[in-house]
């Protein structure tokens, strides 16, 4: 049930997590194991998010999202 809404393709570096904020745009976060990085956003598009979906960046480096199964209605 993965649908694909972004357009732009994501370089991955090791060290940091990837994640959708609340503006839209993807951002990478240092890991826990990942002691010099800094939050830093790293896409040039903005997703236009609706709730009850789940955003995320997939395994192709691009954005997209899954409906989640306790979402409020």
């Amino acid at each position: 049930m993965t649908e694909v809404v972004g357009k732009e393709v994501i370089t991955r570096e090791k060290g940091y997590l990837y994640c959708v904020k609340a503006d839209g745009y993807v951002y990478r976060i240092p890991a826990k194991s990942n002691k010099t990085g800094t939050q830093q956003k790293v896409s040039k598009e903005a997703i236009k998010k609706e709730p009850g979906y789940l955003y995320y960046l997939g395994k192709d480096c691009r954005v997209a999202r899954s409906p989640m199964k306790n979402a409020a209605k």
